[in-house]
């Protein structure tokens, strides 16, 4: 790609672009060095860290997966003949915990923000590399203590912990299962505030706010959520520890506490923390939109200033998760309007891609197909998102399978489309190898089919009235729960291919040039792999963001 500016180029073949020594013996001791474990797990290298989350994370994905599959086997029947009561109740909460707090929200921040930030600001690394490293081992930490949980019994409360049942009533492993999720919370916390710092210090000479990608605005918006309100889950968490431990009277009317102050203080944290899973997603995707359609992006203020307004005003709206918990009805119609009010930054940024595509000459690559399955995903779930907030409908479908449909359209449907296009996109830069471009197309279309196939029932399921967290039903229900679990596991086989074509092309993929997409940015002006270092020389930034030809050339793709 000739069009967009460039200070320099690095040389992938140069030894002393990737800062090695000359000599052929310090060059082989260097890379001898390089590839021992200890190497890896000491290592301060922002992208060998990304690396390690996404071996983590990923790990996490597939046990939350078995216990997805083990509940879409049991509803297949009306009896729920697999798993005992109790059994279920565990394998929810297991799927649930394990999802949300160590796949969910870690995996596009934790992985694609470390590995990309560094490089899309010009810089060398994180503010803190070993803070960076810390937090690894932080969530590692928790990871163990979770799988802990799983190896002594599970624990039956949901992935809420509500009380009074966590405090009281619950069967299995409830503090270790709290304490996992305080642990993982730290990690967090030190992540977004490496990144508020690299972004507010690193930046290259010319990389002013106005020049910022919009992957790293996303990940500022998430950062300043993380910082701000995982504290409230850690202190709330160590609550219930306390309350069940010693008898300390938080959340027990008998010994003053009140109930609903957790929730309060959970949705408090857990709202925002939709956004912390869905606003890296937005980035993802704002960077697959304008590189599919060579354009620059469309109304760049606007999309930039989304993210923050998302931050700001998601702390606001925790309420509408309480609509029958008794709260006064004057506070529900607040919590109701600002829910409303939330959704127009999140259409600000559907819209605005929608104009960067028109008249663009698009790509069908994998990244876009998945860029195009977030958007289709994200809005539909954004739209019942709506009716939701609205209190009438709400008393009707709360707590039926209407909301855990809703839910993951927007979590798991969005955040896992924008993870795998991350995945495919950046993958080339990562490892320096391409991968079988018809595999990657199959599996987008095989996760949207899969997807609605799985989640559009459970539509249908809450308003007919089924309660989540049941595992027996009436038997007019059985059809829905039968097209829900096919759907499942054609999402099984989707999320199954990628070890196989990805992880061959470590191998056998051809070698990837630096900008094998003709993207804009500078993370594809460095080779692929990136050199240790990241860049040469610092860069210089004079030109402004996804600087693209408004007419472009035939074969101008790489």
């Amino acid at each position: 790609m000739t069009d967009v500016p460039i200070n320099k180029r690095a040389d992938p073949n140069d030894i002393r672009d990737r800062g090695l020594s000359e000599t052929p013996e310090e060059r082989a001791s260097y890379l001898r060095a390089g590839h021992t474990l200890r190497s890896w797990f000491l290592t301060t290298d922002h992208k060998r860290i990304a690396l390690l989350y996404l071996v983590s994370v990923t790990f996490f994905f597939f046990v939350g997966g078995i216990a997805a599959a083990l509940i879409r086997i049991d509803l297949l029947t009306p009896e729920g003949d697999l798993l005992s009561n109790e059994g279920y109740n565990r394998a929810f909460t297991l799927h649930g915990v394990i999802m949300v707090w160590f796949f969910l929200i870690p995996s596009i921040p934790n992985t694609f923000g470390n590995f990309l930030i560094p490089l899309m600001i010009g810089a060398k690394d994180l503010a803190f590399p070993r803070l960076n490293l810390l937090s690894w081992y932080i969530y590692v930490i928790g990871g163990l203590c979770t799988l802990f949980v799983l190896v002594a019994g599970g624990v039956d409360t949901g992935w809420t912990f509500y009380t009074p049942l966590s405090s009281m009533f619950a069967h299995g492993q409830v503090v270790m299962a709290a304490t996992a999720v305080f642990i993982v919370g730290f990690s967090s916390i030190l992540t977004g505030l490496n990144f508020i710092v690299t972004i507010h210090k690193l930046r290259c000479p010319g990389m002013t706010w106005g020049r910022l990608p919009l992957f790293v605005w996303s990940h500022y918006a998430t950062s300043l959520i993380l910082v701000l309100a995982t504290p409230v889950l850690s202190i709330t968490l160590a609550l219930i520890a306390a309350e069940r431990l010693f008898g300390v009277g938080v959340f027990d009317p008998k010994l003053g506490g009140d109930p609903l102050l957790y929730q309060h203080l959970f949705w408090f944290y857990s709202h925002p923390a939709v956004y912390i899973m869905v606003l890296p997603g937005l980035g993802v995707v704002s960077e697959l939109v304008t590189a599919a359609a060579r354009k620059r992006v469309f109304g760049y203020w606007f999309v930039a200033g989304s993210s923050l307004a998302i931050a700001a005003v998601g702390f606001l709206v925790w309420g509408h998760h309480m609509f029958v918990a008794g709260q006064s009805m004057y506070a529900s119609a607040v919590f109701s309007f600002l829910s409303l009010v939330v959704a127009v930054p999140s259409a600000v940024k559907v819209y605005n891609w929608t104009a960067t595509l028109y008249k663009g000459q698009i790509a069908i690559d994998p990244p876009f197909l998945f860029a195009a399955s977030f958007i289709g995903l994200f809005v539909f779930g954004g739209l019942t998102g709506l009716v939701l907030a609205m209190l009438a409908v709400d008393m009707h479908v709360h707590d039926t399978y209407f909301v855990i449909a809703h839910f993951h359209y927007i979590m798991v449907g969005g955040t896992v489309s924008a993870y795998f296009g991350a995945l495919h996109f950046w993958w080339p830069k990562m490892f320096g190898r391409t991968y079988p471009m018809v595999w990657g197309r199959i599996m987008a279309l095989l996760i949207y089919l899969g997807f609605n196939l799985t989640f559009f029932p459970q539509f249908i399921l809450g308003y007919l009235g089924m309660p989540r967290r049941y595992h027996v039903y009436p038997p007019e229900w059985q059809v829905w729960n039968v097209l829900s679990s096919t759907g499942a596991s054609i999402l099984g086989i989707a999320y199954l291919l990628p070890f196989v074509y990805l992880l061959w092309s470590l191998r056998y993929g051809p070698p990837a040039s630096a900008n094998p997409w003709g993207a804009a940015g500078l993370e594809w002006t460095v080779p692929s792999p990136p050199p240790k270092e990241n860049f040469v020389e610092t860069p210089v930034v004079d030109y402004p963001a996804y600087n693209y030809p408004m007419e472009m050339e035939e074969g101008a793709r790489g």
